[in-house]
């Protein structure tokens, strides 16, 4: 069996952090047995760990070039781990993998969370077997005792949600090529064994089914990320973009909603966000070479709140995850609020240490696809990415009760709305829009031409349609002029299809984007 993630990354620590992997130059069977005991009762919700026998460690690192394993010893200790996991209270078998690393066979015990905890363990495999409930702390194996004992106690057979099995679903729900792209993307080396092996076999290897054969079922994270439609299981998991080109008093609301495996809409909101909405300022300063550059929001910070959004809201709560864009702010809300292990003081901090998180393997997923880094570095990033680009700080809000977050990035305030005794109002564009359309980082107003306006007009009221195109101009079809308006403007992106992904549809439309709202609202100003 080969895991569900890449070696290297595993090792180098940059998916899975430090005190959630342990090394082991040699076989110990008494040491590891309470080790994989503490991963198993995943006291932090961390998603429990990784043992690796073959490599020395030094400081929490492992020691390289590794010693490695002789395979003459594999099948020895294979039998062995699955000999000494038989003590276990109650019954817990984690997945072995035999991996080669730096020309070394090294052997790797997965330890995902258990379904049944807390867990106990022998203090020694002697005899008189004295059971401990073991935990980590740090890149340590402690004996659980007083305040942490009643506390992991408290955990009987509670297991956090997105680890939980699903008794409505089935191993069908799960699409192959979705779960195939996964392993492809992390560089995993169960990608080709995946060709050939079981589909139940394989969900058993990546943890995101649980049960015997005769009733093997779905995890709820599985279905999250490997199923076209996980909001056929979990209502309203899904990322409502809402834009208020008027303000949240206006008239004028524009909603797009993203829907499928969580890292798909993720990715795809963030990019549409970044192209409609993310615009960047050059001023050039006559004391220097060097123009200054800004943007209205920083896309780093956006991203890493975004991100945070999908990894701690509540899957059992049916609501959505709510970006809302007003003319001078951004809000992200989402439910449930922050844990309640960090206090509202801390919230207003720039570092927030959560004391246990909520979506144990939906997080760590989030890691190996390089979306989230975890362990409460989020804050930090997105307080430095606003300090950089000279944005205000960051709002945060809350209740008592916990049941919401919201956050609210304001913009930057040198691009507040301009005020309306402004001499010159110009719409600035993204980078990725300069390269297609122009060379200039700017649009101007007096760029477009009668037709062009006219068609701008009719858009801002309402998405239209060949024919209403038409009998508006006077026309019987499409001429030239109008043609030509309608291509330009779809190529400065001031207008877009309704149907993206059906150009030549009888039903097509053409609606006005943010960018073109920009444009003829700086008309109004102007005129």
């Amino acid at each position: 069996m080969h895991l569900p993630i890449n070696i290297s990354d595993l090792l180098h620590s940059t998916v899975v952090e430090t005190d959630r992997l342990e090394f082991k130059a040699s076989w110990n069977p008494e040491s590891t047995l309470r080790t994989i005991c503490a991963f198993a009762n995943d006291f932090n919700n961390f998603g429990g760990g990784y043992i690796v026998i073959g490599i020395e460690e030094k400081d929490g690192k492992p020691v390289l070039p590794p010693i490695g394993v002789s395979l003459d010893e594999v099948d020895r200790l294979q039998k062995d781990i699955v000999r000494i996991c038989s003590f276990l209270k109650p019954a817990y078998t984690p997945i072995i993998s035999l991996e080669n690393y730096q020309s070394k066979n090294i052997l790797v015990i997965w330890v995902p969370g258990g379904q049944t905890r807390p867990y106990a363990a022998p203090a020694t495999l002697g005899k008189d077997k004295e059971y401990k409930y073991y935990i980590r702390k740090a890149s340590t194996t402690a004996i659980a005792k007083n305040e942490e004992l009643k506390e992991l106690l408290a955990l009987t057979a509670t297991i956090p949600f997105d680890d939980r099995i699903n008794h409505h679903a089935t191993l069908e729900d799960f699409k192959l090529p979705l779960i195939q792209s996964f392993l492809k993307e992390i560089g995993s080396k169960l990608l080709e064994e995946s060709r050939s092996m079981s589909l139940a076999d394989l969900c058993r290897q990546m943890a995101i089914a649980d049960g015997g054969n005769e009733y093997l079922k779905p995890r709820n994270v599985g279905l999250l990320f490997f199923n076209e439609q996980p909001e056929k299981f979990f209502p309203y998991a899904q990322i409502d973009v809402v834009y208020f080109p008027e303000g949240e008093g206006g008239s004028n609301i524009q909603e797009k909603i993203f829907k499928g495996p969580l890292d798909h809409q993720l990715r795809s909101a963030l990019q549409y966000i970044q192209n409609n909405f993310i615009t960047e300022r050059i001023v050039k300063l006559p004391d220097r070479a060097e123009a200054r550059r800004f943007f209205n929001y920083p896309y780093d910070a956006i991203e890493e709140l975004l991100v945070n959004a999908v990894y701690h809201r509540s899957y059992e709560i049916r609501e959505p995850i709510e970006v809302r864009i007003n003319l001078d702010k951004i809000e992200i809300l989402n439910f449930p609020g922050p844990d309640r292990s960090i206090s509202l003081e801390a919230l207003k901090q720039k570092r927030i240490v959560s004391r246990c998180y909520r979506n144990r393997r939906i997080g760590e997923f989030l890691k190996e696809l390089k979306l989230t880094e975890g362990r409460s570095t989020g804050m930090p990033k997105i307080h430095k990415a606003l300090a950089y680009n000279g944005s205000p700080p960051l709002r945060i809000e809350t209740n008592e009760d916990r049941s919401y977050f919201l956050v609210e990035i304001p913009i930057h305030p040198e691009m507040l709305p301009t005020p309306p005794h402004s001499p010159e109002v110009i719409v600035q564009v993204t980078d990725e829009v300069i390269d297609q359309v122009t060379d200039e980082a700017t649009v101007h107003i007096t760029d477009l031409n009668d037709s062009e306006l006219k068609l701008l007009e009719l858009c801002l009221k309402k998405p239209i349609g060949r024919q209403e195109i038409l009998t508006e101009f006077g026309h019987k079809s499409l001429s030239g002029s109008i043609r030509n308006a309608l291509k330009r403007l779809k190529e400065m992106k001031l207008i877009d299809y309704t149907i993206e992904d059906k150009p030549t549809s009888k039903k097509q439309q053409y609606k006005i984007t943010p960018k073109g709202q920009a444009v003829l609202k700086s008309r109004r100003l102007r005129v």
